[in-house]
C-alpha cells in the first residue's frame, strides 16, 4: 500500500502546484496581460502544446511551475505585458497564486468536514484538589474555553501554552451554555502541584464534544485553517530564532514520504485519505504564507519591490528598467533552488540510512 500512499502524495503535490499557477494564470488572463506559458513541474516536457497564445506544459520534476507572462522581468513594447499593466493589477496577479492555494486549503478542510457528526472542542473537564478557580463568577466544569488574552483557543494544549505566557492576570473569554463569559483580568497563579513539585495552575483541560451542524461546519473550517496559520507562523518563527534547524526541513520528497507513512498509520484507507487530505490543506495554506513572504524570486518579494518600484518612480519621476528587478529575483531563485536542493538531499539521506 505505501506505493500507492507514495503516489496519491505525489498527485495531491502536483495538484497544490499547480492550484498556485492556475491562480496566476487565471487573474493574469483576466486582466488582459499575454500568457507566454503555463507549466507545472520543472525540466523537460512530459506533455505540452500551444493553444492561441498561450503553451501548455507539463514537466517531469513535480518540484513547481511557472505561469510566464510576457514581459515579467524585461522591458516591453506590448501593451499587454505584465510591467505595461498598472501597478494594482500586477498585485492582484502576484497575490493569486497564494490566494488560491489559500482557498484550496480551506475548501479541502470543508469537503471533509461535511461527513462529520461532531466536533471536539476544548473545555475545561475538571479541577485538581485545592483549586481555587472553580466557582460561580469564575470556571466551571464544562465550560469552553474561547479565547486567552486575544488568542483564540482551537486546541486543549493551547490553553496551557497561553497561560504560561502571562502574568498574574489574564483576559478570559467562556462558553457557557451557549452563551460568552467574559473573565477581565481574572487572577490566577502557579500554586497547585502534582507529586513531581511540576506547577500548574490546578486545570484539567479536556475536550467536549458539539453536533456538527452546517453551520459549525463552516465555522470549524475556518478556525483549522487559522489554526495551520497559526503553526506555519509559529514554526517559521522558530527557523528564524534558531530553534529549528534547516536540517530539519523538509522539502517535496519529505513532504511525499511523510504522506506515505501517514497513510500506512491509518487504521483503514478512508482514515488515511482522510489524514493525507488534510495534511494537503495544511501544506496549501503553508505554501501560501510562505509564497507571501518578501524574499526574492517569491510572490512576496515581488509584490515588495512592485512598492519599492513604485515609490522609486513618484520621487525621481522616471521610470525603472525592469530588468534590474529581474536581476535580484535571478539571484532570488538561484539562492532558492540552491536551498531547495539541500532540502531534497536531506530528505533523501533521511531515508535511505531509515
Amino acid at each position: 500500500m505505501i506505493v500507492v500512499y507514495i503516489l496519491i502524495g505525489v498527485l495531491v503535490f502536483g495538484i497544490l502546484i499547480a492550484s498556485h499557477e492556475f491562480g496566476h494564470f487565471i487573474t493574469a488572463k483576466a486582466c488582459g496581460v499575454r500568457v507566454d506559458e503555463f507549466s507545472i513541474g520543472m525540466g523537460p516536457a512530459i506533455w505540452k502544446k500551444q493553444k492561441g497564445e498561450t503553451l501548455y506544459a507539463l514537466r517531469w520534476i513535480p518540484i513547481g511551475g511557472y505561469c510566464a507572462m510576457a514581459g515579467e522581468d524585461t522591458a516591453s513594447e506590448d501593451p499587454r505585458a505584465f510591467t505595461n499593466q498598472k501597478p494594482w493589477k500586477r498585485a492582484i496577479i502576484l497575490c493569486a497564486g497564494a490566494f488560491m492555494n489559500f482557498v484550496f486549503g480551506v475548501l479541502v478542510i470543508f469537503c471533509i468536514f461535511l461527513s462529520y457528526d461532531g466536533f471536539y472542542i476544548p473545555v475545561l473537564a475538571g479541577f485538581m484538589e485545592g483549586c481555587p478557580y472553580e466557582s460561580a463568577e469564575g470556571l466551571q466544569v464544562g465550560d469552553r474555553v474561547w479565547s486567552i488574552d486575544g488568542h483564540r483557543i482551537y486546541e486543549v494544549d493551547e490553553i496551557g501554552e497561553y497561560l504560561s505566557q502571562g502574568g498574574d492576570t489574564y483576559d478570559i473569554v467562556l462558553i457557557r451554555d451557549g452563551k460568552k463569559v467574559v473573565l477581565d483580568d481574572f487572577y490566577m497563579v502557579r500554586q497547585v502541584y502534582d507529586d513531581s513539585g511540576k506547577a500548574y495552575f490546578g486545570l484539567r483541560p479536556g475536550y467536549g464534544v458539539e453536533e456538527a451542524t452546517f453551520g459549525k461546519k463552516l465555522e470549524h473550517t475556518w478556525d483549522t485553517s487559522m489554526y495551520f496559520t497559526r503553526v506555519i507562523w509559529k514554526g517559521l518563527r522558530d527557523l528564524i530564532r534558531g530553534d529549528v534547524e534547516v536540517e530539519q526541513l523538509a522539502g517535496p520528497v519529505g513532504i511525499v514520504e511523510y504522506m506515505a507513512e501517514t497513510g500506512e498509520q491509518s487504521r483503514s484507507f478512508g482514515e488515511a485519505i482522510t489524514q493525507i487530505l488534510l495534511l494537503a490543506a495544511m501544506i496549501a495554506i503553508n505554501l501560501a504564507i510562505m509564497n507571501m513572504l518578501p524574499i526574492p524570486a517569491l510572490d512576496g518579494g515581488r509584490i515588495f519591490l512592485l512598492i519599492v518600484t513604485v515609490i522609486i518612480e513618484a520621487v525621481t519621476r522616471k521610470k525603472l528598467n525592469p530588468k534590474y528587478e529581474g536581476y535580484i529575483h535571478l539571484v532570488g531563485m538561484v539562492l532558492l533552488l540552491g536551498l531547495m536542493a539541500f532540502v531534497m538531499f536531506n530528505d533523501i539521506s533521511r531515508i535511505v540510512t531509515k
